[in-house]
């Protein structure tokens, strides 16, 4: 059953508040689209990625819950957050695979071990760096695209949702949704995530 935005938002202002139980009362509230943000990213193409849903979301609610002193207004404001969050924590394990596949060392696992071996998995780490490149650009722009590619991309929401969590129209998500992925297919050509394209 869907939670309703009030929930989410009086969850947010007790966390806020720093009221005994305000994260883990959040967390309930908000774990399943989360972990459906998760999913919609691991759906696409690389055989060996270690990285996984579960262990991505993991790393979102450690890294949340650092964030005690954001003052946080709203359900909208909390996703495209935390849409940011798992773009961030892509990146940087992309970064940490690319490093280790030079030798350099460094190896990422998934932080739940054997979990969630069965789902379908991502991008390989070198056509994710470019994107987050490419992402940088749209960013110099029109930030706003950019929040929507992430919204849309990183975490899967549709043009309804992702208007509902930008506070615009769903008119204004299709028209700058087009206009990002027109520019992405440019800036990257042929390493443009196929995914990118059917999103």
């Amino acid at each position: 059953m869907e939670t309703a935005p009030g929930e989410i938002t009086a969850a947010l202002e007790r966390w806020s508040e720093g009221n005994p139980g305000g994260f883990d009362n959040l967390m309930h509230l908000v774990l399943d689209e989360l972990r459906r943000a998760a999913r919609f990213y691991f759906r696409c193409e690389d055989d060996d990625h270690t990285l996984q849903p579960t262990a991505l979301v993991s790393e979102v609610c450690l890294r949340l819950m650092n964030r005690r002193k954001v003052r946080w207004e709203n359900r909208r404001q909390f996703f495209a957050f935390a849409g940011q969050l798992m773009r961030r924590i892509l990146i940087d394990y992309a970064r940490a695979r690319k490093t280790d596949k030079r030798g350099g060392g460094i190896k990422m696992s998934s932080l739940t071990g054997a979990m969630d071996r069965e789902a379908e998995t991502a991008i390989d780490p070198e056509t994710l760096l470019s994107l987050h490149g490419a992402l940088i650009g749209l960013e110099a722009f029109d930030p706003q695209a950019a929040r929507i590619v992430e919204l849309r991309f990183f975490t899967g929401l549709s043009g309804e949702e992702t208007a509902t969590a930008l506070g615009i129209s769903r008119a204004t998500v299709t028209r700058d949704w087009t206009a990002a992925r027109e520019y992405l297919a440019r800036e990257l050509g042929a390493s443009a995530p196929a995914a990118l394209a059917s999103a």
